[in-house]
């Protein structure tokens, strides 16, 4: 069992690799000046397992074009098999005319990956759109513990739309809490207008857990529609924090009191000098499911 490191995270990749007290493979990946991606593998990895750990995040085509050329340098120096590490899946929110998840799990599968780990797919059925086995973890035990931790009191579990419920009751279960659901509209692309909210709020701890945040327009106005019904303290969990444009400046000056991530995009550049934003990191779960699929074990409990 071998780890390489793709260039989208290199922190998180160190973290796994000392989770599983492993050297990374040694490997060169540089860009040429037109932009394209050279990947040389220094050690001999024929007959290994090989995990290749690459978010496709943003910039994201570059990502992907990297991981899928990692995975074919691996397959034409004989690795046994190949595993692509995937935190956060790119590609995944276009569902409807052009369903690209679809098209990336094809160029990963032709590029010669044997398996795919991923966190918190935006949609399950893109578990489907791959003809190679998918294990998709969730962070919903991670954040269960540290709210736990935190010893937070009247609490109220809040899906920011209808098609977050399912997560959200998952944490209330592990939480025995109750849930509301916040009723929105989307006008346009990025914007969310905030219409009901199904729940008695008032004077409770409401804790947002959702997926994805991007440009951080739904989950603030999420925040403030709670605290005008009433909520004492808003908490927000999110999975994959993409933070594009002024999404930390929003999120600083927002109504939330923090705001809770996991490290499968690499944000630490983004978030110098806010106080609102904590990052909880994804590797110890991430190399326990590694060390699983190596010994062909069930990944599933680690979701108990």
């Amino acid at each position: 069992m071998k780890v390489l490191a793709g260039t989208s995270n290199t922190k998180l990749c160190r973290d796994i690799a000392r989770q599983l007290k492993l050297k990374l493979v040694n490997s060169h990946i540089k860009r040429f000046a037109d932009g394209e991606v050279y990947v040389e593998i220094n050690e001999n990895i024929r007959g290994n397992s090989i995990f290749v750990v690459q978010s496709t995040s943003n910039p994201a085509n570059d990502n992907l074009m990297e991981l899928l050329i990692c995975i074919d340098a691996l397959r034409r120096s004989s690795a046994k098999n190949i595993t692509a590490v995937i935190p956060y899946f790119g590609y995944a929110r276009q569902d409807r005319t052009a369903i690209s998840a679809k098209l990336v799990s094809n160029l990963i599968t032709n590029a010669g990956a044997n398996r795919i780990l991923s966190v918190d797919l935006h949609a399950g059925q893109i578990q489907g759109f791959f003809d190679i086995p998918v294990d998709n973890l969730f962070s919903t035990p991670i954040f269960a513990r540290h709210i736990k931790k935190t010893k937070l009191n009247n609490l109220i579990c809040v899906s920011p739309d209808v098609g977050g419920v399912e997560r959200t009751r998952a944490l209330s279960r592990r939480l025995n809490s109750s849930i509301a659901i916040i009723d929105k509209r989307r006008p346009t692309p990025g914007k969310s207008e905030v219409m009901n909210i199904v729940g008695n709020v008032k004077n409770k701890n409401c804790v947002i857990v959702d997926d994805i945040i991007d440009s951080g327009g739904t989950i603030v106005n999420a925040a403030k529609a709670l605290k005008d019904k009433g909520a004492r303290d808003v908490y927000v969990y999110i999975t994959h924090a993409v933070l594009s444009g002024h999404a930390v400046d929003k999120i600083n000056k927002s109504k939330i009191k923090k705001l809770i991530t996991t490290d499968t995009i690499d944000n630490s550049k983004k978030i110098v000098g806010s106080k609102k934003i904590e990052i909880l990191s994804i590797a110890p779960m991430i190399s326990e499911a590694m060390k699983r699929i190596a010994n062909s074990t069930s990944v599933s409990s680690l979701f108990k």
